[in-house]
């Protein structure tokens, strides 16, 4: 995710903005207060009308359940967070495989935003899968010998701009997996996201991996929380590993409810946000370009010429004067002179014109009246 190099005054300024605007890219951020009624009329349109208890009963199983019907898998754990919920797919991988070596992108999440838990907390020997921004392939996983426990594929790459292989690529590196006796994981924080690019249903992209982890809170909109799908054995397993290490939370009614609410409402707009997406990227001028450069997910990366702040300014004063929030702050790209941001495509963005947002988002990249 790029970060920001705004100055604190200039951070406030657009924060500031971004929150007074009432057309955006996303949905406007909810008051806790407004959430908590959103929630109430939720439990009585869903029928929730008993608490969770420390993960079991209520929302919460009617969410595990709903979640492995989605993927087609035997059974769901909901864990408080995906930090957790991959940890715990790999820690079990690998105390089953008896060996700690696990293969990952260099761009993986967990490597990159993570602190280096996977290989404090559990001990995992981390081998490199790719390198870059390149989707994981059959040839990656040839070109590491010895024994794994564990492959991680991250569908998709996020810092590489939400990258992901093909359907044939994935399929032959899950076969790849099974030949050498290695468990597939698969980090699907954005596979809700992901879906209409591989153009298969969920059930035939979870059926590749031995564990799949999807977030609620990402694409979906929930509060929190994740979950871990995959074999009944594994997740009974995966349930023990979530209470010693204090996940098993007494109530996290809120949260399931919140994620019952987004697979319903905004898990059948993926295909409308990934097109708005590809519409927008289109009618960008060549002075601003995407990457990838025909999004595959609604969240890519968009680069220009420039320098961050003076842009941010512009940015700034655009949403100001205009009520509309196109674009999140820009940062200075690992290229000298150029800028980079990341676009996430929602709901309320199919309100507005994609090609007329492009123009002002190129208008403000380039100084020029918009």
């Amino acid at each position: 995710m790029p970060h920001g190099s705004a100055s604190d005054a200039l951070a406030e300024r657009l924060r500031a903005a971004t929150l007074a605007c009432d057309r955006r890219l996303d949905r406007r951020p909810l008051s806790p207060a407004e959430t908590f009624d959103a929630l109430a009329a939720a439990c009585r349109e869903l029928g929730i009308e008993e608490w969770d208890a420390y993960g079991e009963r209520g929302a919460v199983a009617r969410l595990e359940t709903e979640v492995a019907g989605l993927l087609g898998r035997d059974a769901a754990a909901f864990f408080p967070s995906g930090v957790m919920a991959q940890q715990v797919a790999l820690r079990i991988h690998a105390d089953r495989a008896g060996t700690r070596r696990v293969a990952m992108p260099d761009l993986s999440h967990l490597l990159v935003h993570e602190e280096d838990g996977p290989r404090i907390l559990q001990d995992l020997q981390v081998e490199h899968l790719t390198r870059g921004r390149v989707p994981a392939t059959r040839e990656h996983l040839d070109a590491i010998p010895g024994r794994l426990a564990a492959v991680l594929v991250e569908l998709p790459l996020r810092d590489a701009g939400c990258l992901l292989p093909t359907y044939d690529e994935l399929a032959d590196l899950s076969a790849a997996c099974r030949e050498r006796g290695i468990a597939l994981h698969v980090d699907g924080a954005r596979i809700w996201e992901s879906q209409p690019w591989f153009e298969k249903e969920l059930t035939e992209l979870a059926a590749l991996a031995d564990t799949v982890y999807v977030s609620f809170y990402k694409g979906i909109g929930g509060l929190a929380g994740a979950a871990l799908v995959g074999d009944d054995d594994v997740i009974d397993e995966a349930r023990l590993w979530r209470r010693r290490m204090g996940g098993t939370i007494f109530r996290t009614t809120p949260e399931a409810v919140a994620a019952l609410v987004g697979l319903r409402d905004r898990l059948p707009l993926m295909p409308d946000l990934v097109a708005w997406a590809r519409a927008l990227a289109e009618a960008l001028p060549a002075s601003v370009v995407t990457q990838p450069a025909v999004p595959q997910t609604n969240t890519f990366l968009v680069y220009g010429a420039g320098d961050a702040d003076t842009v941010n300014e512009r940015l700034a004063g655009f949403m100001e004067e205009h009520g509309i929030a196109i674009s999140p702050p820009w940062s200075p790209s690992d290229e000298p002179g150029r800028i980079v941001t990341e676009l996430a495509i929602g709901e309320a963005a199919l309100e507005l014109d994609p090609a007329t947002v492009a123009a002002q988002i190129a208008a403000i990249v380039e100084g020029i009246s918009p």
